[in-house]
């Protein structure tokens, strides 16, 4: 296996303890979870100013260590709405990162943290 294989598996438990501990100790429940699930790709929707502001609304959206920031802050100012969010975003990145989906360079969007992904993919050298 890989690096890149193991890199994309290791998200797998991670994505099911941010799941687990949304639904068991909290009550966001499904509606706010599947509302705000793909909220984070909505970030891409930067490219309308340009390709440089969505490569970093994106990065930003799915960037763990202020996701955990978020839930940090939530949880410091006893604010359960920010650690329900942080919650869904961090099992969305989890989930995004088991496809493959990495943080973007700003050469392409193609061009991950985790490799070349889409019609680039050829450009990864497995090792």
């Amino acid at each position: 296996m890989n690096m890149r294989t193991t890199l994309k598996l290791e998200q797998l438990p991670l994505f099911i303890l941010f799941t687990l501990v949304y639904f068991e100790f909290y009550e966001g429940g499904w509606v706010l979870f599947a509302s705000l699930f793909f909220a984070p790709d909505l970030a891409f929707l930067a490219i309308l100013i340009n390709k440089k502001v969505a490569t970093i609304a994106y990065n930003a959206a799915h960037h763990k260590g202020l996701i955990s920031l978020m839930m940090i802050i939530g949880y410091a100012i006893s604010n359960e709405l920010l650690i329900l969010i942080g919650l869904i975003f961090m099992a969305h990145s989890c989930f995004d990162r088991m496809l493959g989906y990495g943080l973007k360079f700003f050469d392409s969007f193609d061009h991950t943290h985790l490799g070349w992904m889409g019609k680039s993919k050829h450009k990864n050298l497995e090792v």
